[in-house]
């Protein structure tokens, strides 16, 4: 049976959170459609530098949860057949830090081409900050300073995304200025705290540990006026 295409963008998780819910949600969508009872869980770290305490945290979350953890670095690589190891997980967490670098590295190893794959196959991807940026075609990033777009992502799905919508002071109003100025198309903005769940490209479930954050859709009308929607969620509970 073909496994859909799922994405989900996590707005908290082990590396942010003082709970696990938002992974618990990742671990319980990759049993969904006859999915595994244990998945197999690779986090790449590759925003972070690689960052040893980063990858340490992520083990030390996922060790007492039913799942296979593993993680791929790429600054001192390990995995000869990267594709391979990426074919043979069932989803896929990408770490935060810096978007833009993040991607240059994955090109000049070919894990972008390995992701888009992956995604094909039904292999669930997700992460936090760049990590769910990277799989939109642009981003409103900081990864050079201060607050840019950036038109460099996989653009597995379509539009733009704003992480940390509701906590870093500026993030929300230069997202919404530059949707209205056509810096940056239509797109997402998501809350610290929340999560999404994108199937086939379209958005399927919102969910959230923190009783108001939520998922933004930001558009611009023919007017040049951006209009921010907060989207209806579903409470996560322990």
């Amino acid at each position: 049976m073909t496994r859909p295409r799922r994405i989900v963008l996590l707005g908290g998780g082990f590396s942010d959170d003082p709970d696990t819910l938002l992974d618990d949600f990742v671990l319980a969508t990759a049993r969904i459609a006859d999915g595994p009872d244990r998945p197999r869980v690779c986090f790449v770290p590759t925003a972070s530098g690689d960052a040893a305490g980063y990858v340490d945290r992520f083990h030390t979350a996922f060790a007492d949860k039913s799942c296979e953890p593993s993680d791929l670095p790429l600054f001192r690589r390990r995995h000869e057949d990267l594709r391979r190891f990426v074919l043979e997980q069932d989803v896929v967490y990408v770490g935060g830090g810096n978007t833009a670098n993040m991607l240059a590295v994955w090109r000049i190893h070919r894990l972008d081409e390995i992701l888009r794959e992956a995604y094909e196959e039904g292999v669930l991807l997700c992460g936090i900050s760049a990590g769910a940026a990277c799989w939109m075609s642009t981003c409103l990033t900081d990864s050079f300073g201060p607050l840019a777009p950036l038109g460099d992502g996989l653009g597995l799905l379509p539009g733009s995304l704003c992480p940390h919508y509701d906590s870093e002071p500026g993030r929300g109003a230069a997202f919404v200025s530059a949707v209205a100025t056509g810096a940056l198309p239509g797109g997402w903005a998501l809350d610290d705290g929340a999560a999404a769940l994108f199937t086939d490209g379209h958005l399927e479930t919102v969910v959230t540990r923190t009783p108001g954050a939520t998922l933004h859709r930001v558009t611009v009308g023919t007017d040049g006026t951006a209009t921010e929607t907060p989207l209806p969620y579903r409470l996560l509970t322990a």
